[in-house]
Formats: structure tokens, sequence, C-alpha cells
């Protein structure tokens, strides 16, 4: 299963970046050639692209190396670092394209510049980017949803964004040939916006990934649900999550009657972290610490995770 998802997240990758060499290139020379600001933006969007699908090429092949001692999680964590990467070229690119093309649109109103618009060829180029864009966004986003990989996922955000923004050209040619020359350089600036707002997107997902976000009230709940269902625990008080790629690692504190020996405590201890292993398809370790149930009420999913919180921000103290 492993070695399958590490194909798919590589598949992804590669025909990413093979694709993207081909419209770099052609739309980064029509560009220029066919007169259109907003076919360039799409060029340099594109070479963009290129350089960030090589760092994320170099990141997801070194993410798929075996645990070692160093790191007993393996190497995973790598892809959040991957998907940071691409969110911050992203961003770059956006600020790049969104100030040339203000800086056309200065040029075309204050008289300095004459659009006599762009070629039917540019117009053609921004159509083809169109089409391939929706085959890759529809099947990035497949292998995305298989792999759980936030690097496929950021690129399938980013072959949509792409999706838009090649839509946004092609109507800012189509315009500009018809005596409108500002709407091109305009649908320029649309499209960094769009850059922009993927960009920041990403940098988001990929930084509360490696922050080890507390858990969220869905785990939590799905969590406690589970344990539930096994005799001897009472209740679920604290829980603590980490993520490595698209699994995750629980740190567990459960309630158990104070009367039961150790041997019972630690036998229910690892029913429950079997039972959490099985029961969520994401989990791939859980530790679980048990003590004496607290007497007073049961503790709801939000005393969970407050208590979470407060111990992951006033630890106990020592004995």
């Amino acid at each position: 299963m492993t070695h399958e998802r590490d194909q798919k997240s590589l598949l992804a990758v590669n025909l990413g970046l093979g694709i993207n060499i081909g419209l770099a290139a052609l739309k980064t020379f029509i560009g220029v050639a066919g007169h259109s600001p907003a076919l360039l933006a799409e060029g340099i969007n594109s070479t963009s692209d290129v350089a960030y699908y090589v760092v994320a090429s170099v990141f997801v092949r070194m993410a798929n190396k075996p645990a070692d001692d160093e790191h007993p999680y393996g190497h995973q964590q790598l892809e959040n670092i991957a998907a940071l990467v691409v969110g911050s070229f992203i961003v770059t690119t956006a600020v790049a394209v969104f100030w040339d093309a203000i800086d056309k649109i200065w040029d075309i109103f204050s008289g300095s510049m004459v659009s006599q618009g762009a070629s039917n060829m540019a117009l053609w180029v921004a159509l083809l980017t169109v089409a391939i864009k929706i085959f890759l966004t529809f099947f990035v986003r497949k292998l995305g949803r298989e792999t759980r990989n936030p690097v496929v996922e950021a690129m399938a955000y980013d072959h949509r964004n792409d999706l838009f923004s090649a839509s946004a050209a092609s109507i800012g040619i189509f315009l500009g040939q018809r005596g409108l020359p500002w709407v091109d350089p305009l649908a320029g600036a649309i499209v960094a916006l769009l850059i922009l707002r993927t960009g920041i997107y990403i940098l988001r997902e990929s930084s509360v990934a490696l922050m080890d976000a507390v858990p969220s009230r869905e785990l939590a709940e799905q969590t406690s649900a589970l344990l539930k269902e096994l005799p001897g625990v009472l209740q679920l008080e604290e829980m603590q999550a980490h993520r490595f790629g698209p699994h995750i690692v629980l740190n567990l504190t459960i309630g158990v009657d104070g009367q039961i020996s150790v041997q019972e405590g630690n036998q229910i201890a690892h029913s429950a972290e079997a039972l959490v292993c099985q029961g969520l398809s994401n989990v791939s370790r859980v530790h679980v610490h048990y003590h004496p149930v607290k007497p007073g009420q049961p503790m709801t999913i939000d005393d969970v995770l407050a208590e979470s919180r407060r111990q992951v921000f006033e630890p106990r103290e020592s004995i």
C-alpha cells in the first residue's frame, strides 16, 4: 500500500513537471511574440510551476525513505515541508505577475504603450491550456484523495488555479482583440490574485500540519466513541495528535477504575491502542497512559480538548 502511494505521488509530480515545462516554453514564447501580457503572465506562472515541481520531486523522494534511528516515525513530514515550499513559490509568483500587469495597465491608460491586441495564436494557446488544466485538475485531485499527500493536494489546487487563470487570460485576450486592450493585462492581474489566494491557502494548511495543531473535534469524537466500546475505559481525559505525512500518532490519557491491578490497567491500555489503530485508518500509532478516574461528572469532548491544550502549555510538575 505504501509503495503504491509513493508511485501515485511521484506520478502526480512527474506529470505536472513534464506538462508545465512544455506549457512554460510555449506560453512565454507566444505571449511575447503574440503581444499578450495575460498569456505572458501565464508563461511566468508555468515557469514558476516548473521550479517548484522540481523541488517537490526531490522532497517527495526523500519523504519515501524508511524510518531510521534519527527518524523513528519516518521522513513523511518532508511532504508538509514540500507543500510549504510550493506555497512560497506560488505567493512569490503571484506578487511578480500582479505588479507586471498593473504596470502595463498604467502604461496603456497613460499613453506610453499602445496595444494592437494579441494574436490569434495567443488565444489558441490560452484555450489549449484551459483544456489541459481541466484534465490535470480532476486527475491530480483524484490522486490527492487516494494518497492523502499534502504535496499532491497542493498541486491539485495549483492546477485548478491554473484553469481559472487560463480562462481569465482567454477572455482578456479575446476582448483585447476587439478594441479593449486594457482587459488583457487586467486579466493578468486577476490571474495573479487567484495565484496568490491558492498560495496563501497552501501555506496555511501546511503550516498547521507542521505545528502539530490541537486535535480536531471530529478526531476527538471518533476516538471517544471507540473507547466507549472498550470495557474498563471509564473516560477519555486527554488527547494530543502529531501528524507525520498522511499518518497521525495519538497520545491518550484514559481514566480507569482505581481498584484494579497494574497488570489489568496495562491490558486495558494495550486494548485501547489496538482498538483506535484499527478503528481510525489514518492513525498509525497510539500511546495510552492510564490512571484512576477523576471523581465527579464525566468529561465531555470540550473538556478533553481544553485539558489537552492545558497540558501542552502548562505541563504537569515533575514528581
